[in-house]
């Protein structure tokens, strides 16, 4: 049951973590992109919705992630309790920060405004710690300090 659950957790971890962080990642310079005469207001919606939709669907990942976490016997390791620190932090962030300034700049491009440039690069910098907290989770379940698998 534990390769089961382990295999679901990182499954669900490549198929919901990784589209948001590309379409994060895309956002800002399509929100620059949307406020000059050449547009893309449809891409930076559908990146946007891209964001909202696989952010949801992410809470699997950690739900998977305690129940493979359980299984294995291992909730009380400190690289375990490190990773979902950081993984509480990524979301955090995603949902405080990331989608609503999205949402600001979407709501600038559909009222034809000029997008603050100033909030694409705050917007970056975010999308930027979200990743980077991914990435250190993503390292942190590989090598997993302590672990006598040789890894």
């Amino acid at each position: 049951m534990t390769k089961f659950l382990l295999s679901l957790h990182v499954l669900a971890a490549i198929v919901a973590i990784g589209p948001v962080t590309v379409a994060a990642s895309m956002f800002p310079p399509a929100a620059r992109r949307a406020g000059t005469p050449e547009g893309g207001q449809a891409t930076v919606a559908l990146l946007h919705r891209v964001c909202r939709f696989y952010a949801r669907l992410g809470l699997a990942v950690p739900l998977l992630g305690f129940a493979t976490a359980a299984a294995m016997g291992i909730l009380g390791d400190g690289w375990l309790i490190i990773s979902i620190t950081l993984t509480a932090v990524a979301a955090g962030i995603l949902v405080a920060f990331v989608l609503p300034r999205q949402e600001e700049l979407l709501e600038q491009v559909g009222e034809g405004q000029s997008v603050d440039r100033s909030g694409t690069v705050q917007l970056a910098m975010l999308t930027g710690i979200f990743n980077l907290l991914w990435a250190t989770v993503t390292v942190l379940m590989i090598v997993r300090p302590g672990s006598t698998t040789g890894a």
